[in-house]
């Protein structure tokens, strides 16, 4: 029996002539979620200055470096042609189109004005966050398989589901495999490796590898964007972004324990 996608009503309620969407939902949720997790977090590391007030300002940033930076990262990485021939649509977002890898950028961004106002150093503040945003990102992709979109490459596995606003082919249902692995999994590796003192930005360089590793796996099943396609390599956009973050990652986590070892030598080194 194939399994067929739902379809969901792209609107949660409406009240009054305001229609509240299921998308915009899962963005309240991943706030939410930023916030509980936030103040956990921040209960555990008193000792080294955060404080719950801390959790809602950084959020303040969060936000708009999320919204900022998605969309102008949409605008940049996948149809640059477009919107610059039609600039004013920059500003339609309620039609669609965000990219992650522009909404982590603006996030960076937002987190390093957050340290310079705050007196933090930036990597502590990016360390404290990172294990933060996967169950966010889980909550994005759930609003992804709920509005139908974003669905994955024709498959004859016995979970392939049919998106009947497409075709009637039985596809990947994508949007779960990165709702599992760039949010779940990768929040509960990034939880435990960073419940125990880890070298400065070791955590944030755990976060870029991990999140890179899951989304170059996950595009395999999705289908590339109709607009693009396959790029060099027979890789997607998806992947290409991820690539750098890979790097980024692997060469983040090889400085912070590289330069942690020379800050603490060894009982070794001591008897030089």
């Amino acid at each position: 029996m194939t399994l067929v996608h739902p379809q969901f009503d792209p609107i949660a309620f409406q009240l009054g002539p305001v229609a509240v969407r299921w998308y915009g939902l899962m963005y309240v949720l991943a706030f939410v979620l930023f916030i509980v997790l936030g103040r956990v977090r921040a209960r555990g590391s008193m000792l080294t200055g955060w404080r719950l007030h801390d959790v809602d300002d950084m959020l303040f940033y969060g936000v708009f470096g999320v919204i900022l930076g998605g969309r102008l990262g949409y605008v940049l990485f996948y149809k640059p042609l477009h919107y610059l021939a039609n600039p004013l649509e920059i500003l339609a977002v309620w039609q669609g189109g965000m990219s992650f890898h522009g909404g982590m950028l603006g996030v960076i961004l937002a987190l390093w004005l957050y340290a310079g106002r705050r007196g933090k150093r930036w990597l502590d503040v990016t360390d404290f966050v990172a294990p933060l945003v996967p169950l966010g990102l889980a909550a994005g992709r759930l609003g992804n398989f709920i509005n139908g979109e974003l669905w994955g490459r024709p498959t004859g596995s016995p979970w392939g589901m049919v998106f009947p606003q497409v075709d009637a082919v039985a596809r990947h249902p994508s949007q779960l495999y990165q709702f599992a692995l760039e949010g779940v999994l990768l929040f509960a590796v990034l939880w435990a490796y960073a419940n125990r003192p880890r070298p400065m930005g070791a955590v944030s360089g755990a976060f870029l590898l991990g999140y890179g590793v899951a989304r170059f796996v996950a595009e395999y099943a999705r289908e590339p964007d109709a607009f693009l396609g396959l790029l060099a390599l027979g890789l997607t956009m998806g992947q290409w972004l991820s690539l750098p973050m890979i790097a980024a990652g692997v060469a983040m986590m090889a400085w912070a324990y590289a330069r942690a070892g020379k800050a603490h030598p060894t009982i070794l080194d001591r008897m030089k």
